[in-house]
């Protein structure tokens, strides 16, 4: 039964996945596929574009050399900690948010089965979605550098496999440190935490030793080179096996995938043990062990925003989606604070940062506000307008939204009001845009969907960073004082528009 049931829970968690793909690039809606495949392949092709646009000017780079090594060992560094941050979010949830656990559970066959191919399928999902974003750049890679270039592919699927066995090792240490109830919500912490720890260090070190936020003027600077290692020292094995050296990628790849087999064997059983703690704690704060605070009369609207408010708190999942958003603000405060009473010059870049952060935090706050009401039905039979509802929901989102940007803005506004005003206008714009995005491909989530509920439309998701981007870019140009910043405008409100023609939810 042990031979047999390994096969069949591969199945199982193959024709999940697909059906999770599915459902996310649709946003819960089974037609439109011709739509959705068109939207993916456009979105594919963005990145390529931007990728290639981005590397262009650095193909000097390209060449193998100490400098090439540090920017790309500095890179794929970056990357690995994204990827670990995604997978241990991945491996925490296969413990609190997958709803067949306890029916898999209480089946004949093995738990620790049941985690050996759970822990192989996220290794698989977390190096699939790696290579979607990541892909394109290896592309431009192999088109600026040339075909040795590809063997960044197995770099790749080595980096998804250690993640994935260190992940699952962080998570275990966190069961047995703080249990398996503090476990969920320090897990996320953890994710966030090392998801973005890299990315601030060496924005931090730029801002205090350069006076900007590059990360690459930290990796080329003539300190880093001459302190870094020889150019045959075995710290760039990751490096070479990236620019063709497929000795070095072979070894690299089967070091990875021999430790994922060895922390799957080791940890299975034990997350066997785990899964049995978790089984109940799925939920969101219990309502009834809350202190229940003393009644108020308050207005239609006051009690609509407290009720949204409410309800994005005890979200179980809120913290690891808006968390790393909040962290990256953290840069651009050192920058204004260093820069506080400059002339301003260096403070132009804090306005696509802001922008950016707002859009993407007002997108994954709009998603849960919007699509994710846990009780619809009760919703609709309250003596409350549609219109309403819908606004208060906007506003709750605004709110969440302006709290941990007001602060930046109004110490921003003394140092340089022409810039705190364009970043305003254009984070409330950026805010405007997903929100509005999120509206047009809303899909109710159902019960028996709840797994799927904390994930938002793929497409939705993708003309949200299109839009994000091109407010950033035109709050950076408005800043500058370019009236440059018409084009990006422009293209922002195109981005919108499709995304209203190519839903159906209008």
């Amino acid at each position: 039964m042990r031979a047999a049931a390994l096969p069949w829970f591969a199945r199982h968690e193959a024709r999940l996945a697909w059906r999770d793909w599915l459902a996310m690039v649709q946003g819960g809606r089974r037609r439109r596929k011709a739509v959705v495949a068109l939207a993916v392949a456009l979105f594919v092709i963005f990145l390529h574009l931007l990728a290639y646009g981005l590397l262009q000017s650095h193909a000097d780079a390209l060449a193998t050399g100490k400098r090439a090594f540090v920017a790309l060992t500095g890179a794929m560094f970056l990357s690995w900690t994204l990827i670990l941050s995604q997978a241990m979010e991945s491996v925490t949830r296969s413990f609190y948010a997958r709803a067949d656990l306890d029916l898999l559970l209480s089946s004949p066959s093995p738990a620790a089965a049941i985690f050996k191919v759970r822990l192989v399928s996220i290794a698989l999902g977390t190096a699939a979605m790696s290579m979607l974003f990541l892909g394109p750049v290896i592309n431009a890679l192999v088109l600026l550098g040339g075909w040795r270039f590809l063997s960044a592919y197995g770099v790749l699927a080595a980096m998804a496999c250690s993640a994935t066995g260190a992940a699952a090792c962080l998570v275990a240490l966190l069961f047995r440190a703080i249990g398996p109830r503090a476990t969920r919500l320090a897990s996320q912490i953890v994710a966030a935490i090392i998801g973005a720890a890299f990315v601030i260090g060496v924005q931090v070190v730029a801002i205090m030793a350069y006076g900007g936020m590059s990360r690459f003027t930290v990796l080329q600077s003539p300190e880093l080179l001459a302190a870094a290692p020889a150019i045959d020292s075995g710290m760039w094995t990751l490096a070479r096996a990236a620019m063709g050296d497929l000795g070095a990628m072979v070894v690299v790849l089967a070091a990875s995938v021999a430790f994922l087999a060895g922390v799957v064997a080791l940890i299975s059983g034990e997350f066997a043990r785990y899964s049995l703690a978790t089984v109940g704690q799925s939920g969101g704060a219990s309502a009834s062990t809350a202190r229940r605070p003393a009644f108020r009369k308050r207005s239609v609207a006051q009690t609509l925003r407290r009720k949204e408010w409410i309800l994005l708190a005890r979200d179980p999942w809120l913290l690891s989606q808006s968390l790393m958003q909040v962290l990256y603000l953290a840069p651009p405060a050192l920058l204004l604070w260093r820069n506080f009473g400059g002339d301003g010059g260096a403070l132009v870049i804090l306005a696509p940062v802001l922008v950016m952060a707002a859009g993407q935090l007002a997108g994954g706050l709009a998603w849960l506000a919007i699509s994710g009401e846990d009780a619809p039905d009760l919703v609709a039979t309250a003596p409350v307008s549609a219109r309403a509802l819908l606004g208060a929901k906007i506003q709750a989102v605004m709110v969440a939204v302006a709290a941990p940007l007001a602060p930046l803005i109004a110490a921003l506004a003394f140092a340089s009001p022409w810039i705190a005003i364009v970043t305003a206008i254009g984070a409330a714009c950026a805010c405007g845009c997903a929100t509005a995005i999120q509206i047009f491909f809303r899909s109710q989530a159902r019960r028996a969907a709840f797994r799927r509920r904390q994930t938002s439309s793929r497409l939705a998701t993708m003309f949200e960073a299109l839009a994000s981007i091109s407010v950033a870019g035109a709050a950076g140009l408005a800043a500058a004082g370019s009236w440059g910043a018409v084009a990006p405008a422009i293209c922002a409100l195109a981005v919108v528009a499709a995304a209203r023609a190519l839903s159906s939810g209008r």
